[in-house]
């Protein structure tokens, strides 16, 4: 069967092509030096490198879920956190959850991190990896944690 029965207006009945299926593989982000900037990443999260290529590298999830790829890009400009209007904005940023967010904090200060300046919430840590794409570290609390 190669798509499922549809009645158009007229009440004739013709097959729609099956919808193709979409699944988020990875999130990629440019950096001068991939390889650093992966590297940071994989001691961070302690996910492994699926692939590595001279200008590309891929860390896997270890549960299978999307991963994080990493890209040469020789124009690439660090984005400003806050974002200015003469500044390179962030485009996206990535959203961590750790267990212990004092201890997180200070994990990824060792691993190269930054604490950004402009902490906007309490209980979430803005910090900005090697390449400077700022992240969040944050903790679940209530009664969903």
């Amino acid at each position: 069967m190669d798509g499922w029965p549809v009645s158009s207006g007229t009440g004739q009945q013709h097959r729609m092509k099956p919808q193709p299926r979409f699944a988020l593989a990875a999130t990629t982000l440019d950096a001068p030096d991939p390889h650093r900037l992966a590297q940071f990443y994989r001691d961070l999260l302690g996910w492994p490198v699926r692939k590595e290529e001279p200008d590309w590298v891929e860390i896997a999830a270890p549960d299978g879920s999307a991963g994080l790829s990493f890209q040469t890009e020789p124009l690439f400009t660090r984005p400003q956190w806050p974002s200015t209007r003469s500044g390179q904005q962030m485009m996206m940023h990535l959203d961590i959850e750790v267990s212990d967010l004092s201890a997180a904090v200070e994990q990824a200060r060792a691993l190269g991190a930054t604490v950004a300046d402009f902490q906007p919430q309490a209980d979430v840590r803005v910090l900005c990896d090697p390449a400077g794409h700022p992240f969040c570290l944050f903790a679940r609390t209530g009664p969903s944690a």
